[in-house]
């Protein structure tokens, strides 16, 4: 066997453009607005539960009072997070590079291929969604460059 076929990363970069930052910045509002729903449902579906729970059960509406708020918090926590990431991608300058997340793809690595480079991954640069270029990610180069801001929004590390 002179051959085989393994799986790499693929990191999917996006130069900043004024449109970018506005979809980075919707995508991550309605995020946060769908956890303030989840949050209001919450509150809706169990305030009547908990209180009809307090007249038979005090210490078991108490105890369950606790694990609603603490789910609260953790959701809020969570919202909290992504407006924090809104206001950073608010402060990205254009024509810098962000990673958006990572894919993968399949190469055919040989008898003689570099392993460090086959396995450092390929990167794909995208414009306005555009693909501008897709480039041998090199690790070397890696250490000495520029940090590149990581801006995954939800679902895009899928």
């Amino acid at each position: 066997m002179d051959s085989v076929i393994i799986r790499r990363n693929v990191f999917l970069r996006a130069i900043v453009t004024e449109k970018l930052r506005t979809d980075l910045q919707n995508e991550l509002q309605n995020a946060a607005d769908e956890i303030d729903q989840h949050i209001a449902e919450i509150d809706a579906q169990t305030r009547h539960y908990v209180t009809d729970l307090q007249r038979t059960d005090l210490q078991q509406a108490m105890a369950l009072r606790k694990r609603i708020e603490a789910e609260k918090r953790n959701q809020q926590e969570q919202r909290d997070a992504l407006l924090e990431r809104k206001a950073q991608v608010a402060e990205l300058q254009d024509g810098t590079e962000v990673l958006r997340g990572t894919l993968e793809s399949y190469v055919e690595l040989k008898v003689g291929d570099n392993l460090a480079e086959v396995l450092g991954g390929v990167e794909i640069v995208t414009k306005d969604n555009e693909v501008v270029e897709i480039r041998q990610r090199q690790i070397v180069e890696e250490e000495n460059a520029a940090p590149v801001t990581p801006i995954i929004t939800p679902g895009s590390d899928r």
